[in-house]
């Protein structure tokens, strides 16, 4: 007997809710079958601990085994099923390898593989002059120096 997928609710730190699918594992633990939104440094693949809320619904608690896979967030204007160019990036994203699951056609959370480098699929989209954000990890886990003074040292 199979089980079936459950939802599991997260939150981020400004308090947008999401639920996403997961496969139960046992002992609370539970592989995430989808990509978060908001939530940050959780990804999908990642096993996670949840437990049942009073009214039954699963709350993610901590992850507890990453799966390699990071997320990057997209903002795309126009959005792709208005632009073309748009679509080409997203077109480009999967042929470096990457996956993506959209809100809707302007906001995309991207799945970016072990297998893909992290600092190319950046470099892309920096190139695109698109807006995006890290979702795991977040900018300061990679980057927790601030960056130095822009000062030319003269008084």
């Amino acid at each position: 007997m199979t089980e079936t997928k459950v939802k599991v609710q997260l939150s981020d730190e400004d308090g947008n809710v999401e639920t996403l699918w997961a496969d139960p594992l046992g002992n609370d633990r539970y592989r995430l079958d989808n990509t978060p939104w908001y939530a940050y440094r959780v990804s999908y693949g990642d096993v996670i601990e949840a437990r049942p809320d009073e009214g039954g619904l699963l709350v993610f608690g901590k992850v507890v085994e990453k799966s390699g896979y990071r997320t990057l967030r997209l903002i795309l204007n126009p959005p792709a099923d208005e632009s073309p160019e748009s679509q080409a990036i997203l077109d480009h994203l999967r042929e470096m390898g990457c996956t993506y699951e959209g809100a809707d056609p302007g906001f995309l959370a991207i799945d970016i593989p072990p297998t893909v480098e992290l600092s190319a699929v950046r470099a892309y989209l920096i190139s695109t002059g698109q807006e995006w954000e890290y979702g795991d990890p977040k900018y300061e886990d990679l980057f927790p120096d601030p960056p130095p003074d822009s000062a030319d040292g003269f008084d």
